[in-house]
């Protein structure tokens, strides 16, 4: 009788947990800069199921801060653009490479060390994709010191490092015709 006690005690407790986990949360939510601050002069706007910014210079900050999570979004850009999704940041007065984790979405960048799938400042990518004139898919997971950047399914970025733990993300304009949309956030 004390064996079926502890193995319903413990079948309870994994039923439990299985439950527990949370929904992914929609970043964004195709008709609004809801949840989101403009941060710079970039001009951003909802537009065809997300957001786009085509002049200026800038970031959409998340209101939220986040540390252990799997992010997933699309993307299109131009083959000029110069955009990136920045993670964990420390500062949200501040943003740039400096103070936060930036997944690079940079395919004509001059020095290619930090192009396009790479962790600018931290980790080149691991193969070179072009993203430019189509859609694209980052999945970024920051779980702890363990990062992993996956582009259109195929792993650029596996590195470890504590720099920063945790902060708004934020999706950056600095050139071209930059879109996200279907931005989904898994809270690990």
């Amino acid at each position: 009788m004390k064996y079926s006690a502890i193995a319903t005690l413990a079948m309870l407790l994994v039923v439990g947990h299985g439950t527990s986990a949370q929904a992914p949360i929609a970043l964004l939510d195709g008709s609004s800069l809801d949840g989101w601050v403009i941060s710079g002069d970039a001009n951003w706007r909802a537009s065809d199921g997300g957001v786009e910014a085509d002049s200026g210079r800038g970031h959409l900050v998340t209101e939220g801060s986040y540390s252990d999570f799997v992010l997933t979004a699309e993307f299109w850009v131009d083959d000029v653009a110069n955009s990136g999704i920045f993670f964990r940041c420390a500062d949200r007065d501040a943003i740039g490479p400096n103070s936060c984790y930036e997944v690079n979405i940079f395919d004509q960048r001059g020095d290619p060390t930090y192009r396009t799938g790479a962790i600018t400042n931290f980790a080149a990518p691991a193969v070179q994709i072009n993203t430019g004139g189509k859609w694209n898919t980052y999945e970024i997971r920051a779980e702890g010191a363990k990062l992993v950047v996956t582009l259109n399914g195929t792993v650029t970025v596996d590195i470890e490092d504590s720099t920063y733990a945790e902060g708004p993300i934020t999706l950056q304009h600095f050139a071209g015709v930059v879109k996200f949309r279907n931005m989904q956030l898994q809270p690990l």
